[in-house]
């Protein structure tokens, strides 16, 4: 389980075995999980967080997406 980023209280984080599906990167704070997909940066699925939060994790995503999809080429290779 990779992090990536730890900022503003959050995890960025992905599962091993994952690389089966399109690049995507994890978020959680507490007991809140949240995923998005990186291309086109959309939340995927959401556990906990409340609107606003997504909002600010769609955002930081969008940011250090560039960041996320190397590091996920680097850990799964790039064949998404």
């Amino acid at each position: 389980m990779p992090t990536v980023l730890r900022i503003d209280g959050y995890r960025f984080f992905f599962y091993s075995m994952e690389g089966n599906e399109p690049p995507h990167i994890h978020v959680e704070a507490g007991e809140n999980v949240a995923k998005y997909w990186l291309g086109p940066v959309a939340l995927a699925m959401n556990d906990g967080f409340r609107s606003h939060e997504l909002t600010k994790l769609r955002g930081l995503v969008a940011t250090h997406k560039d960041m996320f999809r190397e590091a996920w080429d680097a850990h799964f290779g790039s064949q998404v």
